[in-house]
């Protein structure tokens, strides 16, 4: 028993995780049901669950969430494309519930991250940025109320995204 104890402290390995997340980036706009997740890595959803958020330090939904919210944030910073299209893309099944995912994980709406973002990106009179409350992708403490500790935090899945794509630049 104490090697199977050892196996879930340790986590999913490296290939596994990447395998997960790579599968996670890819089908984004489609629901990713534990099981799909589970059966990529050739392991029983529970067990999975488990060893993923031991590698991760969350579980496999939301992680998920995360990458989805954190794409959105791309959308919503470099695009003209309506909040409902970018819930579709994102795989939301509707605009609403996007929009409170959304509001949970930044503490701020789609349409007010998209303010910001514009008005991060407008120069200010001082001939700085003015400073998007989502910074960088700022969003991801979860819970209600987490508003402001959620606009200043980093968005590791952001970061993890254009790390990757910055990567394969390079290679």
């Amino acid at each position: 028993m104490a090697i199977a104890a050892d196996s879930v402290a340790a986590g999913l390995p490296a290939w596994c995780v990447r395998r997960v997340t790579e599968h996670i980036e890819q089908n984004l706009d489609k629901p990713l049901p534990l099981t799909e997740l589970a059966a990529v890595v050739y392991m029983s959803r529970f067990h999975f669950a488990r060893l993923f958020r031991c590698s991760t330090g969350d579980p496999p939904h939301r992680f998920v969430i995360r990458q989805r919210i954190a794409r959105a944030c791309e959308f919503l910073a470099r695009s003209e494309l309506t909040i409902a299209e970018i819930s579709r893309r994102v795989g939301f099944r509707t605009p609403s519930h996007f929009t409170t995912m959304f509001r949970r994980a930044s503490g701020v709406t789609p349409r007010g991250y998209r303010i910001e973002h514009a008005r991060e990106a407008r120069p200010r009179d001082d001939g700085g940025a003015s400073s998007c409350a989502c910074g960088a992708g700022g969003v991801m403490a979860w819970g209600r109320g987490a508003g402001t500790r959620a606009r200043t935090a980093l968005m590791s899945a952001t970061q993890n995204s254009q790390e990757k794509e910055n990567s394969h630049g390079e290679h």
